[in-house]
């Protein structure tokens, strides 16, 4: 008989409609019925809720199972996931699992992967996790505004073994634009934002929240998943009076290190595994910081230590994590192609390809449409491929920003190597999902294009998307 574990829903869980997965549905590629397999119901509804506690104004936001963010998904590496999603929006949605590589059916992607599900309509999502880490998931359908008003929530896919720390915390960091009267500035799409930085919110939230404080005790060790899922900020976390170790990126592990500058630098749809030492005596009071620029900085909240005695007095170096079942990219006989990013306001972009035709930027900003990709502004999900892939060759793509602002571009399907940026080699040759391009920069990524189907390519900053900032690759 086949092994299966089933997961037993705890009562936040049950918040989201409680049926079991029940049916049948086909997925690109055999999914193995010996595999394990987690079950999980999840539906996505309006909900209302205070951003900033309990002395603050409810405000109108969409979830999934009505808490923000949605549920924490949790399944062992190599498990099947299911899950019975069900849409009590009024308008279509779907769900992208952003980061894992599973087959292309399941991928969420509007029209182009699966039909969009209709308000009071189901589907079953299932696959294999082969890959260990910190993941999350949000819909493709509208997302610069389903995204910014509330619907994320957390996938996370447990090493076979536990990782040796004393406790783990997963902080989903989200980004709102509220009024004075605590309520969205209800702008989404604005022509502003798209031509230019993207949604830039006012307030920000971890799990939900603004939080007050992080409790720590002297002489943990603690392990922090942190995942991006705002629109559009770019964060730059500064931890106060500790050393933060790196020791995943994108879900993938990399050799632990220290963060470059001292921040964990998270672009939109970015995340990073870090391992915090508790090095400090009991009572003793720091500040987390968002520090965007040189001359400026942002106070989160306040890590407080407890008064109780500390765990330990010294601490042992931060092992790695195990690696995933990635295929290494073949440099020597890689194929390469330049990928050019431009648009924007400041830009010197002056027509692009819309629809197939040729269309002035003047044309093609009237319409909301300001970036383009090799050339091509698309304007939904389904369009002609950027490129053609052959399956399983490795693939060299030269990303070169020629806009003046931050592009966070995201390849569904596959993890990549970063090699170089502005050529100078990255010293971990980090696998990500998702790279940040600065303005003018120029960086190398590889992969083996192991995944068939139809893949988005595109900016993160989901109003870049929005205003044309995407495309997408072939693997067949």
């Amino acid at each position: 008989m086949a092994s299966r574990v089933r997961f037993h829903p705890d009562r936040r869980q049950l918040l989201l409609g409680g049926a079991s997965v029940i049916g049948m549905l086909a997925v690109a590629g055999p999914v193995r019925a010996d595999l394990p397999v987690r079950e999980y119901s999840l539906a996505a509804y309006p909900a209302r809720t205070r951003l900033a506690g309990i002395n603050t104004p409810e405000i109108d936001v969409w979830t999934y199972g009505g808490t923000l963010p949605g549920p924490e998904i949790r399944v062992k590496k190599g498990e099947r996931l299911r899950v019975r999603f069900e849409n009590r929006l009024r308008e279509e949605t779907t769900v992208h699992w952003h980061g894992i590589r599973l087959p292309n059916a399941m991928d969420g992607v509007p029209h182009l992967t699966q039909k969009p599900v209709a308000p009071g309509e189901t589907f079953v999502y299932e696959f294999k996790c082969p890959d260990a880490g910190t993941y999350w998931y949000h819909p493709h359908q509208r997302s610069h505004e389903q995204v910014g008003r509330g619907l994320s929530g957390a996938l996370i896919v447990e090493e076979p073994t536990p990782y040796p720390v004393d406790r783990e915390q997963t902080w989903v960091i989200g980004d709102w634009r509220l009024g004075r009267d605590g309520d969205f500035i209800d702008d989404f799409g604005d022509l502003h934002d798209i031509s230019h930085n993207g949604r830039i919110g006012n307030t920000i939230t971890i799990n939900g929240k603004v939080p007050g404080k992080f409790a720590v005790r002297a002489g943990e060790r603690i392990r922090l998943r942190l995942i991006n899922a705002a629109s559009a900020r770019i964060l730059a976390l500064h931890f106060d009076g500790h050393q933060p170790k790196v020791v995943a990126l994108d879900g993938q592990p990399v050799a632990p290190h220290d963060p470059e500058g001292g921040s964990i630098i998270l672009g939109p749809a970015m995340r990073a595994d870090i391992v915090l030492d508790m090095t400090n005596e009991p009572g003793s009071v720091f500040t987390i910081l968002d520090r965007p620029g040189r001359n400026r900085s942002y106070r989160l909240f306040d890590m407080v230590y407890d008064s109780s005695a500390p765990v330990r007095k010294t601490f042992g170096a931060v092992p790695a994590l195990p690696s995933n079942p990635l295929a290494e990219p073949d440099l020597e006989n890689a194929v390469r192609h330049v990928v050019t990013l431009n648009g924007g306001m400041m830009s010197r972009m002056e027509s692009a390809i819309v629809d197939g035709k040729r269309v002035d930027a003047h044309t093609m900003f009237r319409s909301g449409l300001m970036w383009a990709i090799n050339g091509v502004a698309a304007k939904d999900h389904v369009h002609e491929p950027m490129l053609n892939l052959a399956l399983g060759k490795t693939y060299l793509f030269e990303l070169v920003n020629e806009s003046a602002w931050l592009h966070p571009m995201h390849l569904h399907g596959h993890a990549f190597r970063f090699l170089s940026a502005n050529g100078r080699p990255r010293p971990h040759r980090e696998w990500l999902d998702t790279v940040l391009l600065w303005p003018r920069e120029r960086v190398e990524i590889a992969f083996v294009a192991d995944n068939p189907g139809d893949w988005m390519f595109h900016c993160h900053n989901l109003e870049h998307q929005l205003g044309g900032m995407m495309a997408l690759v072939r693997v067949s």
